[in-house]
């Protein structure tokens, strides 16, 4: 199977430019799973959750959703894509895969950072792997990367690619997934922004460094912090169906989950 990250830089409230950018940058790509960045079709530094609704579509429907399906099938490939979806008087920090035969799922994110609280609604999909060409693949999106819950979810549905739409600011991404591949023996496509982006009053400078990173924490292809690449590796998928560490050591059946009481509960402060 061959996996790949578009990386670019979207302009803040263009819509139909970043839909040009996305055409015209995949115009080429020889894939059979795509990752685009959070965000890809309106930027990230949208100051408002008036502007952010102005520009989030409805899925189905919609231009992203539109022309996303066009590519997919005319490439053959699916295709995952951050964007901001509209769903009634909701709006939603979502990842759309969309499939060559016109099926579709989205995902909405579970971990919003920062600002992104006051714009965004709360994801309420929870994690979601589907099937594509006998391979099963996750999504996540930039933040749940720091939750280490998010990919071990994806790993225990069955999960051998996570595609994970990123606008990375802090400096930790990249790194940490080679440990959330590792731990949980998947491949990960991050694809993530570059460049600087501002609302006139605050501003963000995103890391680049799209990356694609193997069930041994190896990293296959990472791109440089600027500029934008169509990064393709392939790899075998059935990789990522072997969890075992040594012959003695499963990544997921050793877990002694009895023993993990605040996982679900959360913290526990009681100072007894």
């Amino acid at each position: 199977m061959r996996i790949a990250f578009y990386q670019m830089r979207p302009v803040l409230g263009e819509v139909d430019k970043n839909l040009e950018l996305i055409e015209k940058g995949l115009k080429d790509a020889e894939a059979d799973l795509i990752v685009l960045p959070e965000l890809a079709t309106t930027g990230y530094m949208l100051g408002s959750r008036e502007r952010a609704f102005e520009l989030s579509e409805p899925i189905p429907g919609g231009r992203t959703f539109e022309l996303l399906r066009k590519l997919s099938s005319k490439l053959n490939s699916a295709i995952v894509a951050g964007m901001a979806e509209r769903d009634g008087e909701k709006v939603y920090n979502s990842a759309l895969a969309v499939l060559p035969d016109g099926t579709h799922h989205v995902y909405r994110k579970t971990h919003l950072f920062f600002e992104e609280k006051e714009l965004f609604d709360p994801g309420d999909t929870g994690f979601l792997v589907f099937d594509f060409r006998g391979v099963k693949i996750g999504m996540m999106i930039c933040f749940d990367w720091i939750f280490p819950e998010s990919a071990r979810e994806l790993a225990l549905q069955g999960a051998q690619i996570i595609a994970h739409p990123a606008n990375l600011v802090l400096p930790y991404c990249q790194r940490a997934m080679i440990t959330r591949c590792l731990e949980n023996r998947l491949f990960a496509v991050t694809a993530n922004r570059y460049g600087r982006e501002t609302d006139g009053k605050n501003s963000l400078e995103f890391t680049g460094q799209s990356q694609i990173t193997g069930p041994r924490g190896d990293i296959l292809l990472r791109a440089e912090t600027e500029g934008d690449m169509l990064g393709v590796v392939e790899i075998d998928p059935e990789e990522a169906l072997n969890k075992w560490i040594t012959p003695k050591n499963h990544v997921l059946e050793d877990r002694r989950v009895e023993l993990y009481r605040n996982l679900c509960s959360g913290p526990d402060h009681n100072d007894s």
